[in-house]
């Protein structure tokens, strides 16, 4: 009997080679040829018919453009991530590493639109109904009446949308799923990509809204093609430490809201809860204020936040060390330069240690001044006053640059009863008697130095 030819597909680019070899010829990555057999050529033939839909020219001052209604899930901090809600047609691809919660928050959203009177349906590839079912009971979701398939197979799934009709789907996960058009496997560069086409095109055709579960590489990008990424009208990242029970859900893409918009989820026995106040993690209670100590407002996409950065300043040997967590370690270096320079202040025979307080990323400059003055207050060994707080980009002339959206950052500090602040001379409100910003002294500032005489005063 003849022996069934196979081939080599690239797991990266989805390119193919007759033989194996150790590095693809066509992206050249190491390692990454598997062997898959040929795709045969009668039932493949014309498969991507069905993606392709025939359109008029239209003229774009004459398109009606209406505004997507939005089903809100039921948590507030999803819908945050989301722009307002699910979306009639929309594709949602959400990743994040093993056992981070993810089946969990969508098993939890589903059950809340059901409640509010949408149809649901929850296709497992990885589980079985049974374990569903005591996933749901663990979470306290007793009598649920959201519809579970448990099918990997891509025609099943689509024969079933068609029928069942759903208004939102979840696919868990798309890695799982496989098409018999394809003789790869389940997984692989070609089925993930074909999957998600047809999925994509079925959510357009029918106005399901569905939600994909996407795998995650050990460097923590999603798995499979790029192009997956590309296909979807939103991509959402888990976020979180396996030591924490915070939880932060980023979108990374939006076509119907703004990206960088996070959700903070507190995982409790019952599932994953929203944080309503996530400033309140950020941020050490202390009985009284200590040195070394600065909060500032940071920007995660339009959400301000309270983050308390804390400074240690410690004689050093013949080669002090520059240290940073949660913030860029170059920055600092620049920063202790500026303090030395403008405002006399000099750590050249000193380590200095940074960190931003719970394991929060801090990636814009308007973190600088809080810094600075968190790394003077350790040097002098004197606290900053209570409900102090301070941002503001600084240059390397000594200038102090304005932050953007400085006055929904004062508004959030003064809502959480701050009431000194130092911030950019640009940045100070037209409107200092405000309701807004009732109890709280704002002092402008336009330089380095100018800012350390403030606190100096304090």
């Amino acid at each position: 009997m003849a022996k069934e030819k196979t081939h080599y597909v690239c797991s990266d680019c989805g390119g193919s080679s007759p033989k194996w070899q150790g590095k693809c010829p066509s992206c050249n990555a190491w390692n990454t040829l598997i062997e898959s057999a040929p795709e045969s050529a009668s039932p493949v033939k014309n498969r991507f018919a069905s993606l392709a839909k025939t359109a008029e020219i239209a003229v774009l001052g004459d398109i009606d453009a209406v505004d997507m209604a939005r089903t809100p899930t039921g948590h507030e901090e999803l819908d945050r991530v989301l722009g307002g809600g699910m979306v009639e047609g929309g594709v949602v691809l959400i990743g994040g590493d093993p056992g981070i919660g993810k089946s969990t928050l969508l098993l939890q959203a589903l059950d809340s639109l059901q409640r509010s009177g949408q149809s649901t349906l929850y296709v497992t590839g990885e589980e079985s109904g049974a374990q569903v079912a005591l996933r749901a009971r663990r979470l306290g979701l007793d009598g649920s009446q959201v519809k579970v398939l448990a099918e990997i197979g891509l025609e099943k799934i689509l024969a079933t949308l068609a029928s069942a009709q759903p208004d939102i789907a979840v696919i868990d996960s798309i890695q799982t799923v496989y098409s018999d058009q394809l003789t790869s496997a389940p997984g692989s560069v070609a089925q993930v990509r074909e999957c998600a086409a047809h999925l994509t095109r079925a959510a357009k055709a029918s106005g399901v809204c569905i939600v994909l579960v996407g795998h995650v590489t050990k460097e923590g990008a999603l798995a499979g093609p790029r192009v997956l990424e590309h296909m979807v009208d939103t991509v959402l990242y888990f976020e979180g430490d396996t030591h924490s029970s915070f939880r932060l859900v980023r979108a990374i893409k939006n076509r119907f809201g703004a990206v960088n918009e996070i959700g903070v989820f507190a995982m409790t026995e019952k599932g994953l809860k929203g944080v309503s106040n996530p400033s309140a993690i950020f941020l050490s209670q202390h009985a009284e204020p200590v040195p070394g100590s600065c909060v500032m407002v940071t920007l995660e996409g339009t959400r301000p936040m309270l983050v308390e950065i804390q400074a240690l300043v410690d004689s050093g040997g013949p080669s002090p060390r520059r240290l940073s967590v949660g913030l860029d370690k170059d920055r600092l270096a620049m920063l202790l330069a500026v303090l030395h320079r403008h405002a006399g202040v000099a750590c050249m025979d000193q380590d200095v240690f940074v960190n931003a307080v719970g394991g929060v990323r801090i990636s814009e400059p308007a973190a600088d001044l809080a810094v600075l003055l968190a790394i003077t207050s350790s040097l002098r060994g004197k606290p900053l006053p209570k409900g102090f707080f301070a941002f503001g980009e600084v240059g390397l002339a000594g200038e102090v640059r304005p932050a953007p959206r400085g006055q929904e950052r004062l508004k959030e500090a003064a809502k959480l009863g701050f009431s000194v602040a130092v911030v950019p001379r640009a940045n100070l409100p037209k409107n200092l008697k405000a309701k807004d910003f009732e109890g709280l002294t704002i002092h402008a500032v336009e330089r380095v130095e100018q800012a350390m005489e403030v606190v100096r005063n304090l």
